[in-house]
């Protein structure tokens, strides 16, 4: 074409410009777990798309309903509104002694991985257990999420439990092309380190690193780090209104030039966890981290 310049082969490439970060919200933060007008995951796609979000996370503990005729509405709802079903949160545990509970435990996420696959989402996030040796989560939660092992046994018993679960969970995970995303959600996942001792333990493709940016309640931005070269799927807590069991003042452009540093693309997906309502207070979020991200492309 006339007038065009041709290219030097001396040249470097232009530089490529990062993607736009791309934010979605767990179902989770509508519901919390006692906002019963908000628990229905259909209302929370429809909620998601008008606050502007680009998918949605689902928690499998909030779902009503696993029939097939139901997981394919949530499809199409969630198609019909330009969002992506891009996660899928679940519980498990695997730090008892008990062999038959590690194996009910394995069973059960197996069937979460079927779920996902069904519903098409790519990446399910995956947890430790906790040793249950607190009376319940309000407990955990005073005692900073550490808690003693079971009497008469140990952590490294723990890591081989662990470890042996996940493992046997790995083969229907690549048949289904589901990521599994280990997250440091207490339990042995408490520390990066443990996280990571399980994750590269295992060495697999399809076990990775789900983020959570509140679940390390202090120098959480190097322990951050040390996860965010395995991470897949960035769950970004936020907390306005208070804290339902703790507050954190998470510096995000911090984090956000953390991540970019280590080339992360996936979605950073929010867990509303304030005591504000959420139909404002996820918008909010939803803005501070639409800004913070911003600022370190």
């Amino acid at each position: 074409m006339a007038g065009a310049r041709p290219a030097r082969s001396d040249e470097p490439p232009p530089a490529r410009k990062r993607r736009p970060q791309r934010f979605a919200v767990s179902t989770y933060s509508f519901w919390q777990f006692r906002h019963e007008n908000l628990r229905d995951v259909e209302t929370c796609i429809d909620l998601a798309a008008e606050m502007g979000f680009d998918g949605i996370e689902i928690l499998h503990r909030q779902m009503t309903d696993e029939s097939n005729g139901y997981l394919q509405r949530l499809k199409r709802r969630a198609f019909v509104n330009a969002l992506d079903l891009c996660g899928f949160s679940t519980h498990q545990g695997f730090l008892r002694p008990d062999i038959e509970y590690r194996q009910r435990n394995v069973e059960h996420t197996i069937h979460c991985i079927e779920l996902c696959y069904q519903l098409g989402i790519p990446t399910m996030r995956v947890n430790t257990g906790t040793w249950g040796t607190s009376r319940n989560f309000d407990d955990l939660m005073k005692n900073r999420g550490i808690e003693p092992p079971i009497d008469g046994y140990t952590d490294e018993e723990g890591f081989e439990w662990v470890i042996d679960g996940l493992e046997k969970c790995l083969k229907a995970a690549e048949r289904c092309g589901v990521v599994l995303g280990l997250e440091n959600h207490w339990g042995l996942g408490r520390t990066p380190e443990g996280v990571m001792r399980v994750v590269d333990a295992i060495d697999s493709p399809w076990l990775q690193v789900t983020m959570d940016t509140g679940n390390f309640l202090e120098d959480p931005y190097e322990r951050l780090e040390i996860l965010a070269p395995k991470t897949v799927l960035v769950q970004a807590k936020t907390y306005y209104g208070g804290g339902l069991w703790y507050t954190l003042d998470l510096d995000y452009p911090r984090i956000a030039k953390m991540l970019a540093g280590h080339n992360y693309h996936g979605y950073v997906s929010l867990e509303f966890e304030g005591q504000d309502d959420p139909r404002t207070a996820i918008p909010k979020s939803l803005s501070m981290l639409r800004e913070a991200f911003a600022a370190a492309d």
